[in-house]
């Protein structure tokens, strides 16, 4: 049979607006806590002075106040909040003079009236210096039609990218290898015109419209509409190489996460899978991407030597020829080069997207 109910120590302090109650009591079960004709009644289950008992206490407080507490349970007490109903100084908590033997006051939070009505002060102050602050700030009448453009372009993006891979997928288990071959012809309009949309990336990065870095974004899209447009657009011999296939399917492959990451974000969303595949798929992607991009190359440049397309004479007594071929052997210097910045730049990107949080010190 439970013993009698027993006190808890309570700790009181006020504000002009708000009481504060710290009830002295460790794993709190069952607490009940209400408040009836301006009395507060509380009983619950705890480790107190008196070792794990029923704990109950009531308060009439002096003046009225809001029939609602709020209670938060910590491990080692219990935190009350009582809202007055008139915001004024008490000059005591109860409507009994003398103050109950249970009852003292929390000095960890107490301030007298002059104190408190400084504190009170400060905070009229902050919110006024913030609403000034925030009214400094100009608006962006243009916020929304720019939110409404970069949506519509991440779609418009991710749709003709999801066209592309679906179209090969398909190819693919329909004709097997043979699907190799065609991959230009049947997908390159559709390449062609994504490719172009995307140098709108490097517009939205050169006026502040998306806070992506420009010099990626640079590498990336004039690396692969140089391939595109240069390489495979040029040469009919390139376009039925086997090697087209595999470049425009690991290019559909990224962008089917990277487009509608970048959508979702723009209406603050964050979906944590897509998250997650958007900086993970391009650590084997982005490497495949580039080695078949490289091997393109390669494959090209004994053409390009046999026909001088590109290639430039100069008016000189030397009669000295910039070959094409030489320039595709720089420029795969430079793509290596480039996709080792963009790779360090992707890696640190997913460490701070994907990395472990730090916690906040409560």
């Amino acid at each position: 049979m439970a013993g009698p109910s027993l006190r808890p120590h309570v700790h009181w302090a006020q504000r002009h607006r708000e009481l504060f109650l710290r009830v002295d009591l460790s794993d709190v079960r069952n607490p009940d806590i209400t408040i009836t004709d301006n009395v507060l009644h509380f009983r619950a289950q705890g480790h107190g002075a008196k070792g794990d008992n029923i704990y109950e206490f009531e308060i009439e407080f002096l003046e009225p106040v809001e029939p609602k507490p709020v209670c938060r349970v910590t491990q080692r007490q219990l935190n009350i909040t009582v809202q007055k109903k008139e915001s004024n100084w008490w000059e005591r908590l109860t409507k009994q003079e003398k103050r109950p033997l249970f009852l003292a006051p929390d000095f960890d939070r107490w301030l007298d009236e002059s104190d408190a009505e400084m504190e009170l002060k400060e905070k009229e102050e902050e919110k006024i210096n913030k609403m000034k602050i925030e009214s400094r700030v100009p608006k962006d009448p243009f916020k929304h039609l720019k939110k409404g453009y970069l949506i519509m372009y991440n779609l418009v993006q991710f749709l003709g990218f999801s066209w592309i891979f679906v179209n090969m997928t398909v190819r693919l288990f329909i004709l097997g290898k043979d699907s190799f071959y065609d991959t230009f012809h049947t997908i390159s309009d559709m390449m062609y015109f994504c490719q172009t949309l995307a140098l709108m990336e490097i517009m939205n990065s050169l006026i502040g419209l998306v806070r992506s870095p420009l010099i990626p974004s640079v590498v990336q899209i004039f690396g692969r509409n140089f391939v595109l447009f240069v390489i495979l657009g040029s040469l009919e011999e390139m376009q039925s190489k086997p090697v087209v296939f595999f470049i425009f399917y690991f290019w559909s492959i990224i962008e089917l996460f990277r487009y509608p990451y970048y959508m979702l974000s723009c209406i603050g969303i964050e979906w944590k899978p897509l998250t997650w595949l958007r900086y993970t798929v391009w650590i084997p992607l982005y490497p495949l991407g580039a080695l078949a991009e490289a091997v393109c190359i390669v494959q090209s440049i004994p053409i390009f030597s046999e026909t001088g397309k590109f290639s430039l004479g100069l008016p000189n007594p030397l009669n000295v020829t910039i070959q094409f071929p030489f320039v595709l052997q720089i420029y795969l210097i430079a793509l290596f080069l480039g996709v080792s910045a963009n790779f360090r730049y992707l890696y640190k990107q997913r460490k701070q997207h994907l990395g472990p949080k730090k916690r906040k010190m409560k």
